[in-house]
């Protein structure tokens, strides 16, 4: 194979695709998990976490690597498929030991890890064998020289470390969705989840902690000062974070509403009214609202917005003032492809569905699945005795509640094997 090397660095594996030996991709490589050792000798590589769709992290042995080359890696023998949870002893070279401060030996100088070079050993071993460093800037330099040392000329990789920053692990998940963040942050220990949550802007931890299972959420939150938690809790989907404030003691639920906007903080109270397995305990109380005059090009441009999700976007609720929930007489949908065969000037109340289906706050999860079911809807209006629209269930929050809580631990396949073989079956 073209380009096969002795030595990979880790910042640049990360993201690489890997194959089987027929050519087909199997996913791409998300970090390298090495074993830390007290004697100073350098750490040994134990296996790479890969990711295979969809959106799954396994563990790869390196003993499985037939080859890594500059722009792929070839992987034969067999995978297991279970997801990847890292044992007590070892550590995650990109979501753990990037950005780590240490200290040079011959100079005393601090520096920053940047990358991790690993090496194979004569004996096929991979160690984790090269750091590079940036030293910390000095006068009046922006940044520190950057350099290439030895494992062994470097100290500060203790188990025992202070806190240290994750400009590295955040920048690596810019790009990433937050359902696949809120995986990779599973898989980091407490301390390392605390770094990168303290590093993540409000938006991207709030969308983060939708994805994550409840006691996650809770165990998030309680890393946050008051005044950070509650703004994530006003970052978050009123119904996710009800939920969320659900978890918590009526005590230190009522703390954080506390410091929530004075309207968030009604809007969360009274869904937190509703029980959780009911129409109103699942529903959101922001779908896009409008009233009957407004103009096509306005329900256009407000479903256009990039942030909401596409549960939401896909029709625009009209209804009499006010336009917040709750709002005035509910009086229709109009879905986004009759927004698009109609002109700009058009006002939204001459296109009104009259006959979509709503649902009563206090509607049981298993009549609004039927109704889901029955009518092919996306979203559900919820209403009060009055006709007031109250919020709308999302096909999405319907899904989450009818599977098991860890269902996001689990394979997606319904199936009983835990194991594939890549390549071979009868080879290594």
């Amino acid at each position: 194979m073209a380009g096969l090397t002795t030595r990979a660095f880790v910042g640049r594996l990360a993201g690489t695709p890997i194959f089987d030996p027929n050519g087909d991709q199997l996913g791409r490589v998300r970090d390298v998990v090495v074993m830390l050792r007290s004697d100073g000798t350098p750490p040994r590589v134990h296996g790479l976490v890969i990711e295979v769709p969809p959106h799954r992290r396994v563990f790869l042995p390196m003993g499985r690597i037939s080859g890594l080359d500059i722009g792929n890696v070839v992987a034969t023998g067999l995978v297991n498929m279970r997801r990847f949870a890292p044992r007590p002893a070892e550590s995650l070279v990109v979501a753990e030991l990037l950005d780590r401060k240490v200290t040079i030996h011959q100079t005393g100088e601090n520096a920053t890890v940047l990358d991790v070079g690993i090496d194979q050993t004569r004996q096929q071993d991979w160690v984790m064998s090269k750091l590079f460093l940036r030293k910390g800037s000095g006068g009046f330099r922006r940044r520190g020289e950057t350099l290439t040392l030895d494992w062994d000329q470097v100290t500060g990789f203790s188990v025992n470390r202070p806190d240290q920053p994750a400009d590295s692990l955040l920048e690596s998940i810019d790009d990433m969705r937050a359902a696949d963040i809120a995986t990779l942050l599973a898989d980091l220990p407490f301390k390392r989840q605390l770094e990168v949550t303290q590093g993540m802007e409000d938006e991207l931890l709030a969308d983060v902690l939708e994805e994550l299972p409840d006691s996650a959420q809770v165990a998030i939150l309680a890393m946050l000062d008051d005044d950070r938690a509650a703004d994530i809790l006003e970052e978050m989907d009123p119904g996710d974070a009800a939920d969320l404030l659900a978890e918590l003691t009526p005590e230190r639920a009522e703390e954080l509403l506390g410091l929530v906007e004075p309207e968030e903080a009604k809007d969360l109270r009274r869904l937190l009214t509703y029980d959780d397995q009911s129409a109103g305990g699942l529903m959101t109380t922001e779908p896009v609202i409008l009233a009957p005059d407004d103009s096509v090009a306005e329900a256009l441009a407000r479903i256009r917005n990039p942030e909401l999700p596409t549960s939401l976007a896909a029709q625009v609720f009209v209804s009499r003032q006010p336009l917040e929930t709750p709002t005035g007489r509910f009086l229709g949908v109009v879905h986004f492809q009759r927004l698009l065969r109609e002109l700009p000037g058009e006002i939204v109340g001459a296109l009104l569905d009259t006959d979509i289906k709503t649902v009563n706050p206090e509607t049981t999860l298993d009549v609004v699945v039927r109704q889901f079911a029955r009518y092919n809807l996306v979203a559900l209006p919820v209403v009060d005795d009055n006709d007031h629209l109250l919020g709308v269930v999302t096909v999405d929050d319907v899904v989450d509640h009818m599977l098991p809580e860890d269902w996001r631990e689990k394979s997606p396949e319904s199936v009983d094997l835990d194991q594939v073989f890549v390549g071979d079956p009868n080879g290594s």
